[in-house]
């Protein structure tokens, strides 16, 4: 509890000041000398205690019945040594395990100072100043305690509170993740069930009947033109999932250079002419670039598989309130009340839905386009 180095420079304050009060006012060599060795000695029991005290435990009660005892023989020596109690009344409630040893504590020191004076002030009308003046300083120092401790706890209470918000909030986020992590996967099972899982059952088809025609000794060609050309659709398509879901370095020039490496890759791989352009007011947080970027991975792998288009553009516009991520094509589109096969734009909504954002579909042939609209900050 006493681990601040401000409790050495009060403890010198209060051991070395009496001292140089009694030289400087000419008191007699046994007062100063009786002053230096109830300064030595207190200094010498606090600093073998002070390191090993908690509220409560034996050094701590020790170390606060020697502040009694040192407050208290200090006023006995000079009267107005009895400030010693700017020091003993913040010790003991330090010291102290709760409120009622405190208020115990603080009592012990009103007593040892109020005897200090008696030996101190002569007469018999001492009394009265005695009585007022600790009565007055016992009440301020359980004031004055009681509404430190209950600021203290109050701010243990909002650490602890804020401890276990931030928790929440990375628990929160640990969810999120994993959901988003078994929503891709998913996704991406579906994905291979519609393409490739059914190329290859139809490649087991078609082998099974090429084994039966070689068996009766008449293969026809036609059997292995359809193998060949399964196997190369099932190609076709693992290598569109891998295209779709291989990353695009966003560390370096955001958004707008990954959409331009995107198109370059995209284009190189299926000879489709793909132009990017992006117009931000501002930079993107790093959330609202992933779910961008992944909206224009999706709306590129949906081209390659079903528009059969000769050219796509990617085009990204951001003001202060949102972003609008604009994927088209002049492929040859889709029926108003249908969109393409798969779960390729059913996954990109519902990423876009848990971002805040939405997905509007045209399937116009020659002008086939998706537009992902993200609230600025609304990423997730």
């Amino acid at each position: 509890m006493l681990r601040s180095r401000w409790w050495l420079a009060v403890l010198a304050t209060a051991t070395i000041a009496p001292v140089v009060f009694l030289l400087v006012g000419g008191a007699p060599a046994a007062s100063i000398a009786t002053g230096a060795g109830v300064g030595a000695g207190y200094a010498i029991a606090f600093l073998l205690l002070f390191r090993h005290t908690s509220e409560g435990n034996a050094p701590a009660i020790a170390l606060t019945a020697l502040t009694v005892l040192f407050a208290g023989a200090l006023t006995a020596l000079e009267p107005m040594f009895a400030i010693s109690q700017a020091l003993a009344y913040p010790l003991a409630w330090v010291l102290a395990r709760g409120r009622g040893p405190a208020i115990v504590a603080s009592a012990a020191v009103a007593v040892a100072v109020g005897a200090g004076f008696f030996v101190s002030i002569p007469g018999p009308d001492a009394w009265q100043a005695v009585l007022v003046s600790q009565v007055v300083s016992f009440g301020f120092a359980i004031i004055m305690g009681t509404w430190i401790s209950r600021i203290a706890s109050l701010g243990e209470e909002k650490a602890r509170l804020l401890d276990e918000l931030t928790a929440a909030q990375d628990e929160l986020g640990r969810l999120h993740r994993d959901a988003g992590v078994t929503s891709e996967r998913a996704r991406m099972s579906r994905e291979v069930h519609d393409t490739v899982a059914q190329s290859l059952t139809g490649l087991v088809l078609l082998a099974q009947r090429a084994r039966r025609e070689a068996a009766s000794g008449a293969v026809d060609d036609e059997t292995l033109e359809l193998i060949e050309t399964g196997a190369r659709d099932a190609l076709a398509e693992t290598r569109a999932l891998v295209a779709a879901a291989a990353p695009v370095e966003l560390a370096t020039g955001g958004i707008g250079e990954a959409l331009e490496r995107l198109a370059e890759r995209f284009e190189r791989e299926t000879r489709i002419r793909v132009t990017a352009a992006t117009s931000l007011a501002a930079p993107l947080d790093r959330d609202a670039e992933v779910v961008l970027l992944r909206c224009a991975q999706e709306g590129l792998a949906n081209v390659r598989k079903h528009s059969r288009a000769g050219s796509a553009r990617l085009e990204l516009v951001a003001d202060a309130r949102e972003a609008r991520l604009r994927v088209a094509d002049d492929g040859r589109g889709f029926a108003s009340d249908a969109e393409p096969g798969g779960f390729g734009l059913a996954g990109l909504r519902e990423r876009l839905a848990l971002a805040g954002g939405t997905l509007e579909v045209d399937g116009t042939p020659g002008a086939t386009a998706i537009v992902a609209t993200l609230p600025i900050g609304g990423a997730a």
